[in-house]
């Protein structure tokens, strides 16, 4: 196992070490919504602790975030060290590989936060910078920058995008009031961070019932986002959604996942109003396979998926294994009540034996309200 490496030097060295890899982290995450299916990187270029060089990656054929940085170094890159929140890529794609032009800069130490999960890459770019001459050191704040490419990283290894289930409810694990209310449990802040996980998505998947119910546009909202707008997926077993509504409204693409029973009452209308639609041939009766919608979504390039889902569909998705990350927002309300649903609907596990393990990985105040991010142990 690869642990964290400061280099020589002093606390000061160190501190300017996670300074600069924080700055790497941060920014990564400009390439929100523009990077996928490649990973968001972020890299700075630092000499006698002052940056002289930044960058990250915003997508397919354009440069990574190393050239960026050395792009913006110039001369300047000698002797300097290069922090790297992933592996230069040591293989031709759409651009040149990164190690060799690292490299051939004159950088004299990388530290990168991880390696790179493609078995493509795998240890190959940090070997070729080390045949070179360039002391390379990997780990430092790895779980953080493992985190913006879980989607990447799953894909890579598997072939099946990383799942999210987002839910929200009240602090007794409500999701609507009796009649059936549900807007908003949450407060706005809370709503907002929605929309940044959207723009962290590749797709977002709702059922038929939260489509009929709430009318969800299921867009990113952000001021002054510049990503692409993630792909709808609505789970319609039945075809009971009409053809209308904002899932239609050509503000994002929709794709119709279905069975056989519901493309044959509604599949002509749906393609009519613009979306593409999936029969999924697996389905059992008017059961959506959602394991299978997931592979389908995998082979399309689709590397992360939200759920937004109801209680139902979140079942589904609990019950059939392919949720990797739960984001639940709970909001300082109790609304009680046998007959007002709850975060998940289904059957439920018979024992607490049976339980899905969970590892919770961060709780934060948004605004009012809670947000519990938790893991799913499960071997993948």
């Amino acid at each position: 196992m690869v642990g964290v490496v400061t280099g020589p030097g002093s606390d000061r060295a160190r501190e300017e070490d996670v300074a600069f890899m924080r700055r790497a982290l941060s920014l990564a995450e400009s390439g929100l919504g523009l990077a996928s299916p490649n990973p968001m990187v972020g890299a700075v270029i630092a000499s006698h602790g002052a940056i002289v060089g930044e960058g990250w990656h915003e997508g397919p054929g354009t440069p990574h975030a190393e050239v960026m940085a050395l792009g913006r170094a110039g001369g300047k890159a000698r002797s300097s060290t290069l922090y790297v929140t992933l592996e230069p890529c040591s293989h031709h794609g759409r651009t040149p590989p990164c190690a060799p032009a690292v490299a051939r800069a004159g950088i004299a130490r990388v530290v990168a936060a991880m390696r790179d999960p493609n078995p493509v890459v795998d240890g190959r770019g940090f070997d070729q910078l080390r045949a070179a001459g360039v002391n390379v050191e990997e780990g430092l704040l790895g779980p953080e920058a493992a985190r913006l490419v879980a989607g990447f990283a799953k894909h890579s290894l598997t072939g099946r995008p990383f799942v999210t289930l987002k839910m929200a409810a009240s602090l007794d694990g409500k999701v609507a009031a009796r009649d059936g209310s549900s807007r908003w449990i949450t407060g706005e802040a809370a709503r907002m961070d929605v929309h940044r996980l959207r723009a962290a998505s590749d797709a977002i998947v709702v059922g038929a019932t939260t489509a009929l119910a709430d009318d969800p546009a299921l867009t990113v909202r952000l001021p002054g986002f510049r990503g692409r707008q993630p792909l709808r997926v609505l789970a319609d077993g039945t075809g009971r959604v009409p053809a209308a509504g904002s899932l239609f409204d050509g503000a994002a693409p929709t794709l119709v996942a279905t069975t056989p029973e519901g493309a044959g009452r509604a599949r002509e209308a749906w393609e009519g109003a613009g979306a593409e639609v999936l029969v999924l041939d697996e389905a059992a009766g008017d059961r959506l396979p959602l394991d299978r919608l997931m592979e389908a979504l995998g082979k399309r390039d689709v590397q992360t998926v939200l759920i937004e889902g109801g209680p139902t569909l979140a079942w589904s998705a609990v019950h059939e294994g392919i949720v990797d990350r739960l984001v639940l927002y709970l909001a300082p309300k109790l609304i009680g009540g046998a007959a007002s649903p709850g975060i998940l609907g289904g059957d439920g596990v018979q024992a607490i034996a049976g339980a899905l393990p969970l590892t919770i990985s961060d709780v934060t105040t948004i605004g009012n309200d809670l947000k519990v991010v938790a893991d799913v142990h499960r071997d993948r």
